[in-house]
């Protein structure tokens, strides 16, 4: 592995399995970090991601954690540091998504979605802070969506739950730096995850024809953009939001 950006450094990915999640694993393993593999369901794919990292000759750990609760996170973060060291990289990626209007959107999708996606942030966070303040260095990135910036009229709960992981990391960011810890998010568009499954063939092509740059997003072009804010060639940028949505919603 020519590139050892991480050496030595230990990275928390949740929702590792697949999708976006896979690809910042492997991206950061390739760059040198022993990477934990969080997952939720999915063993076969966790350990997949696991395989590919160690066929680089890097250390991963496939961990299966429900994150949505305190429990669940106390595990996977005392794992993650016995097996792989205290986590000094963390992206919090895991999330679920329901495409449906106001009227189906009742408490239960509500409350789940709000824990997979919000809750999960705040709690493994808040695991792994203190240790990051004891040693005067941390790099935090929430993936959220461009859902968190836009209305989203058909996702409310997912909505509002991604513009939470904004607004936390803004407060977050400025409430950490002092102690040498970056927290910033990424707000990715149309991309090419299980997330489109869902989605109509000319939902989907409505949306790329709406976009400037008019195709689906890569997984490992949002990989590259995590790995740029956790890396130090991020180092003047914290509380920030990155939109990767090839140009269909920009911030002013």
């Amino acid at each position: 592995m020519p590139d050892q950006t991480f050496d030595g450094k230990t990275a928390l990915v949740t929702g590792a399995s697949r999708g976006i999640g896979k690809a910042c694993a492997l991206l950061l393993a390739r760059a040198g970090a022993k990477v934990a593999v969080n997952y939720h369901q999915n063993k076969t794919a966790a350990d997949e991601t696991v395989n590919a990292i160690q066929a680089m000759g890097a250390e991963a750990a496939a961990i299966q954690a429900d994150i949505a609760c305190p429990e669940g996170v106390e595990a996977l973060v005392r794992t993650t540091t016995e097996t792989l060291g205290p986590v000094d990289l963390l992206v919090n990626n895991a999330g679920i998504f329901d495409r449906v209007g106001h009227e189906q959107t009742d408490w239960e999708l509500w409350r789940k979605t709000m824990a997979v996606n919000l809750d999960s942030a705040f709690l493994v966070t808040w695991a792994v802070k203190q240790g990051m303040i004891d040693r005067k260095y941390g790099r935090i990135v929430n993936i959220s969506s461009i859902a968190g910036v836009r209305p989203r009229p058909m996702a409310i709960a997912y909505a509002a739950s991604k513009a939470g992981m904004i607004g936390f990391a803004r407060s977050l960011a400025q409430a950490l730096a002092p102690h040498n810890i970056r927290v910033n998010s990424v707000a990715p568009g149309l991309i090419e995850t299980e997330i489109l499954d869902g989605v109509a063939q000319d939902d989907l092509q409505a949306l790329i024809d709406a976009t400037p740059i008019p195709r689906i997003g890569r997984v490992d072009e949002i990989a590259e953009l995590v790995f740029f804010l956790l890396s130090e060639k991020s180092s003047f940028i914290t509380g920030q939001t990155i939109v990767a949505s090839g140009g269909r919603v920009t911030l002013p």
